[in-house]
């Protein structure tokens, strides 16, 4: 059974969605508050295997606590996070998957949708997740990317990723050398169940470039296509 942590102030709003999980197969735990949320997080004896964050929480707001989250150490810090907010600017969408949020559902929302949503980001967290395979790392000059170990370095050092950024770059790398379009590249982490959110893979990429371009304003590994979308160059320092 999966475990997932609402932090929502909305105390009708968290029991309708606790209910509503629950009869779907879900442990759900719920935290008014964002440091109260962050604390769950950290004195859980399992790590949930999701946080179900709002944007509006009465102590610090919920970008604040994705932040937080990104920060902790170990596994904790890759636990995927879906974002809800009855704010409608873009620009908090955006901030939000920079600071490393999954997935991102403005309220009212149907319930179903939420547990579409919810069951897209376990199943894509999981299938990344390490298992034993014979995939080999693949080394781009001082860049090295292990699926196996979920890790990625330049000339050594760690490059901090989310799991969803981490397969988008994998998706760039394997096919290193081809011009995939957007929708190529969402097909390929996420499937086919939702639609992307305009510009999300934008962000993402912007995010992965700051991690592993030496100059992020004028990348060499990672390259936009005008009206096309990304390549990954094969040759590299």
């Amino acid at each position: 059974m999966n475990t997932l942590l609402m932090i929502e102030d909305d105390h009708r709003l968290a029991h309708m969605v606790v209910a509503y999980l629950s009869q779907s197969g879900f442990e759900v735990l719920h935290a008014a508050t964002g440091l109260g949320g962050l604390a769950q997080l950290q004195d859980a004896k399992e790590t949930p295997d999701m946080v179900l964050l709002d944007l509006m929480l009465p102590d610090i707001d919920g970008l604040e606590v994705c932040r937080r989250i990104r920060a902790l150490p170990g596994a904790m810090a890759q636990t995927p996070v879906l974002m809800l907010t009855a704010k409608g600017d873009p620009m908090d969408r955006i901030v939000g998957l920079e600071l490393g949020a999954d997935d991102y559902l403005p309220k009212p929302f149907e319930p179903r949708e939420l547990l579409a949503r919810i069951r897209a980001v376990l199943r894509r967290h999981h299938l990344g997740s390490p298992v034993p395979t014979l995939n080999e790392p693949l080394k781009f000059g001082s860049l090295l990317i292990d699926r196996d170990a979920r890790s990625v370095t330049v000339r050594g050092q760690a490059c901090e990723l989310t799991s969803y950024q981490f397969d988008l770059l994998w998706v760039l790398a394997e096919r290193a050398g081809r011009v995939l379009s957007r929708d190529q590249i969402m097909e390929a982490v996420r499937g086919r169940e939702l639609e992307a959110f305009d510009r999300s893979i934008d962000v993402h990429m912007g995010r992965i470039r700051s991690a592993i371009e030496d100059d992020a304003k004028t990348p060499k590994r990672i390259l936009t296509v005008r009206g096309v979308g990304y390549v990954f160059a094969k040759q590299q320092d």
